[in-house]
């Protein structure tokens, strides 16, 4: 199977969209709009790619950090694409690229209703972190605390 792999680009946006949304296990959100993703490359450059096989593309991950720690996001294949390699090829390279910036740590985050992610997660080398707690979040937007 011949595929390469590229930098994402805003105009991969209704492509890589459409590609989440046939997703199980992955769960879009109002910072999944194309304005929002336009914030995320733009803050994130060299981190974010998308695998392409006959001019369509059959792959895409987002990647960013914060300084310390890289967090990978919504690596989704197509069906047909699933168990070639492309979910992995597409996490090495973020990994390379996050090791060149100096991040050493990279997380993801795994939906409960989503055992096959995990399983693919844990079978390229992620380990499930023994702390034993959620993720919270704040809406900073919309309710700051006074």
């Amino acid at each position: 199977m011949d595929y390469s792999i590229r930098e994402m680009t805003l105009t991969d946006y209704d492509e890589v969209h459409h590609l989440w949304l046939g997703s199980p296990g992955i769960t879009l959100e109002d910072d999944d709009t194309r304005d929002r993703i336009a914030l995320y490359l733009k803050r994130n450059p060299g981190l974010c790619f998308v695998a392409v096989a006959d001019s369509h593309i059959v792959g895409t991950v987002l990647c960013g950090h914060e300084g310390r720690r890289g967090i990978l996001r919504h690596l989704a294949t197509k069906p047909a694409f699933r168990g070639t390699g492309i979910g992995r090829a597409l996490t090495q390279k973020c990994l390379v690229a996050l090791s060149a910036q100096g991040i050493r740590k990279c997380n993801t985050f795994v939906m409960d209703k989503n055992p096959d992610g995990l399983g693919f997660w844990k079978h390229i080398g992620f380990r499930q972190l023994e702390d034993d707690y959620r993720t919270l979040q704040h809406p900073t937007s919309d309710n700051l605390p006074e």
